[in-house]
């Protein structure tokens, strides 16, 4: 009996995360607006900025203040967002969801990027760094910004339509993951 209801549990649970996923980003997209849209446009733009100059102003303060641990950690920042980075194209390449745009024909991104959809690399390279660095310097003034930054990261991603809600859920778990996996690298 577990045979024949396990697909049918797995279609139903499957078709309501669709549904979810398109109802989520059709509000989203009915509710933007051109001050909104440039905002989060300009936050998804610089995420791959802010996951270079992290560990780059790590490593620079650690160089200039002689701090071997600061440079350790500008180490294990930076290869936590490249390993996650690797490990996002490999699943894009393997899982090869199609962009919400693409599989909605309700729905109209701000843009179009050519990748897959699952997960979000924005999103997985952002949680990524704030993980990083939150295990790294665990204040309460480095985990509330990092934290809101990548959140806001992920928001974009759904807020101009290239991403679905689960996309961003997975990019966050990902990223989160790694930068605990490689954890050891920390001083």
């Amino acid at each position: 009996l577990l045979l024949f209801t396990t697909p049918t549990l797995f279609s139903f649970a499957q078709s309501g995360l669709q549904r979810f996923d398109d109802n989520t980003l059709e509000y989203l997209e009915a509710h933007r607006t051109p001050g909104q849209t440039k905002a989060w446009l300009f936050i998804s733009n610089t995420n791959d900025y802010v996951n270079v100059a992290i560990p780059a102003g790590l490593l620079v303060a650690g160089i200039i203040d002689h701090n071997p641990d600061m440079r350790q950690n500008a180490l294990y920042v930076a290869t936590s967002t490249a390993t996650t980075f690797l490990l996002n194209t490999l699943i894009k390449k393997l899982v090869k969801r199609p962009r919400p745009f693409i599989s909605n024909v309700h729905l109209t991104a701000v843009y179009q990027p050519s990748s897959s959809s699952f997960p979000s690399g924005h999103t997985s390279s952002a949680f990524s760094s704030a993980t990083a660095l939150v295990r790294a310097y665990p204040k309460w003034y480095v985990i509330a910004p990092t934290f809101l930054w990548s959140g806001a990261v992920g928001y974009s991603r759904m807020y101009l339509g290239v991403h679905y809600p689960t996309d961003v859920t997975a990019g966050a778990l990902l990223g989160t993951g790694t930068a605990f996996g490689l954890g050891f690298i920390r001083p």
